[in-house]
């Protein structure tokens, strides 16, 4: 990324399409908690941007979602708001730190340490704080990996392509070539 406005321009594209990929999703029944699609400008704009980037995106893109669109609704905007906030950071410092001298092994680790690290985070402040005393192991397990398991792959195939096409097009910074 060459400079910090270019950085602040894609933070705010990243937040526009986390605000308006979930409308476009929520027209079909269940496709918003089965597909997650929030989470793929957010893990995108960590992967990119950097860690400032991606915890604004995280915590911009699902409370303007919240007060644009009702979605997500006001009682899971808390752990949310948690949850995708981790996947900036967690993906971006990733990205910044995993060096494997492969392109894709970088990304995918990176990748699917922030997904790990975002549900696991979601897993605890339910637990811990928003949910205390009426959330338990199998309600996490269900909503954090069985339900998602389509936007999980989605966002294994999705990401790493959308990489490498904005690396080609000379969009975003190549540190491979």
């Amino acid at each position: 990324m060459r400079t910090i406005i270019a950085k602040m321009i894609y933070t705010a594209f990243f937040i526009a399409l986390g605000i308006v990929l979930p409308v476009a999703f929520h027209a079909m029944p269940n496709a918003g908690s089965v597909l997650s699609p929030m989470h793929i400008p957010i893990l995108l704009c960590g992967l990119i941007c950097g860690v400032p980037f991606g915890l604004a995106c995280g915590m911009i893109t699902p409370l303007l979602s919240s007060l644009l669109t009702g979605m997500p609704s006001v009682l899971s905007l808390p752990s949310m708001l948690c949850e995708l906030a981790a996947y900036g950071v967690v993906s971006a410092f990733l990205m910044r730190f995993v060096r494997t001298k492969n392109q894709y092994a970088d990304i995918y680790l990176s990748l699917i340490g922030a997904m790990l690290a975002g549900r696991l985070f979601y897993g605890i402040v339910n637990a811990l704080i928003f949910r205390a005393g009426q959330y338990s192991l199998s309600i996490w397990a269900t909503s954090a990996f069985l339900t998602g398991i389509p936007g999980m792959i989605a966002q294994l195939i999705l990401i790493p392509m959308l990489i490498v096409a904005l690396q080609k097009a000379n969009l975003i910074e190549n540190k491979y070539h």
